[in-house]
């Protein structure tokens, strides 16, 4: 019995999870449609890296068809970390290593340029596909389909919606009225353009690959994009959840916000200075949120979620685009097998997985996120590398 015969799909949200999610049903002979607000493919600089897992987002991309092209597009061993305290003294260095693993290795941990992976999966897609400049205004429930309404003004019916449009999602609501939580932590992110000129001293030290730097209860990332040749970082440290509005800072105002720096990190080295002070830096507070390690909701025959849509986290296990992709691959297993005879059942049964993942691997990241931004983190993500090392 094929469920999704005559189905119109709609799938809102273009990133990983969404996209991977319309390329699996269309190899199933799906009828589908992503919504993405973006105007156009190009209209974003789609900056960092994103690290694919073999039980997730490389095991979707498998079953997409789409690994030799992953292939021709990963960075080699650009998952070479090196690991420093606050001072830059060096405590674990991957650098000066063999390469670490390679595809079927079950810890190996390939990375890509996020804006060349949304390429492989843009192109794997059936043309017209995706619809641009369709930025989700309300979702209003008509019979047993869904009529969809966009910031442009244009409507579309749909059989079944699948909400992949992330943190803020405006189908979540459709699905469960539960809010997520305030993780304790808030990070703010950058990016410096041409960084041997704009910050000399963190590039030459830097190697290329990440670097991670912990202490005083706080984390310092670095990582390369050999895609543009910019340096993407993060800043993460305890903070109230009102932080970013009771903090007065102006983000557009890097003055201000390296002020703010060097008061808050003045235990650190002054190389870190660099990062604050270099010109047209673009900075993104974001407070850490994550959704209940137990949530619960009853299947919907016509709308669920994946990705970030469903559980939001921190990011500090890295496996947010990972299991975006797993859900997809799972989503489309469900909806496509023929042992179900209705669309809850199907539904129903990717969820479950869904929820028994996001328990797990949701403890595991705010267990992460505790002991990163604590005394003890240096320490404690040392012994992580060593661990894994053996």
């Amino acid at each position: 019995m094929n469920l999704l015969q005559n189905k119109k799909i709609a799938i809102i949200g273009g990133g990983p999870g969404g996209l991977t999610l319309a390329r699996l049903l269309q190899l199933k002979g799906a009828t589908v449609n992503v919504y993405e607000r973006d105007l156009n493919r190009a209209v974003r600089v789609q900056g960092t890296r994103l690290d694919l897992h073999a039980e997730s987002g490389l095991k979707a991309l498998e079953y997409a068809r789409l690994t030799d092209a992953f292939k021709k597009n990963y960075i080699p061993d650009n998952d070479r970390t090196r690991v420093v305290d606050e001072h830059t003294k060096v405590f674990f260095d991957q650098h000066n290593g063999e390469t670490a693993g390679d595809f079927g290795d079950e810890w190996f941990r390939p990375e890509i340029a996020r804006g060349s992976l949304r390429t492989i999966l843009l192109d794997s897609l059936q043309p017209n596909t995706v619809v641009w400049n369709s930025h989700i205004v309300s979702l209003e429930p008509i019979d047993n389909m869904f009529q969809l309404l966009f910031q442009n003004g244009n409507t579309v019916s749909a059989d079944i919606v699948i909400g992949a449009d992330g943190a803020n999602s405006k189908i979540r609501q459709f699905v469960t009225p539960i809010r997520p939580f305030y993780s304790g932590v808030t990070i703010l992110q950058g990016g410096i353009d041409k960084p041997e000129t704009n910050a000399q001293k963190i590039h030459d030290f830097f190697k290329e690959g990440k670097i991670m730097a912990l202490g005083d209860s706080k984390t310092i990332t670095v990582v390369s994009d050999k895609v543009n040749g910019n340096l993407e970082f993060g800043l993460s440290w305890k903070a109230d959840a009102n932080w970013v509005a009771d903090s007065g800072i102006d983000f557009n105002n890097g003055k201000q916000v390296a002020k703010w720096f060097k008061k808050e990190f003045a235990n650190w080295d002054s190389i870190w200075h660099e990062l604050v002070e270099a010109e047209n830096t673009l900075f993104i507070p974001r407070p850490q949120y994550c959704m209940p390690l137990d949530q619960y909701w009853k299947a919907k025959p016509n709308i669920t979620l994946l990705g970030d849509a469903a559980h939001w986290m921190p990011p500090f296990a890295g496996e947010g685009v990972n299991m975006a992709m797993l859900d997809a691959l799972e989503l489309s297993e469900s909806l496509t097998n023929e042992k179900f005879t209705d669309l809850t059942s199907a539904v129903a049964h990717y969820e479950k997985q869904m929820f028994a993942r996001f328990a797990h691997i949701g403890k595991l990241t705010l267990h992460n996120t505790e002991w990163m931004h604590s005394p003890e983190g240096l320490k404690k993500m040392l012994g992580r590398f060593r661990h894994d090392a053996n």
